[in-house]
């Protein structure tokens, strides 16, 4: 019911929600208590009755660590990517890492990408 809600509202919403969730990370480490998301969805809308937030609570947070990963957040959301965006992510990755280290420094990145 949480994904049909989420897909309904559109892509507004999840981008919204990121930067809700950057805002609140005060330590910047990417992790969601569960007061912090069950705010967030409430500062969005998004209030699902305690008993299917308790289980959604559960998919997330399958470590038990009583934290969740933004980006788990994201994937349980969405699911895969599509093959088309994979690729496409794949061949941004190699265009990054020019130096065919497996790894991409920020630096590297700066000289690709312009956010104007």
């Amino acid at each position: 019911i949480f994904r049909e809600t989420l897909s309904r509202r559109g892509v507004r919403v999840i981008t919204g929600l990121g930067k809700y969730f950057r805002q609140i990370d005060k330590n910047g480490n990417g992790f969601l208590s569960q007061a912090a998301l069950k705010e967030a969805l409430k500062v969005f809308h998004l209030e699902i009755p305690e008993g299917d937030f308790e289980s959604l609570w559960l998919i997330l947070d399958d470590s038990k660590s009583d934290k969740v990963d933004y980006g788990e957040f994201t994937h349980a959301i969405f699911g895969e990517m599509n093959e088309y965006r994979k690729t496409f992510v794949r061949k941004a990755y190699m265009k990054l890492d020019f130096n065919k280290t497996g790894s991409v420094p920020l630096v590297d990145v700066r000289k690709c990408y312009c956010a104007k």
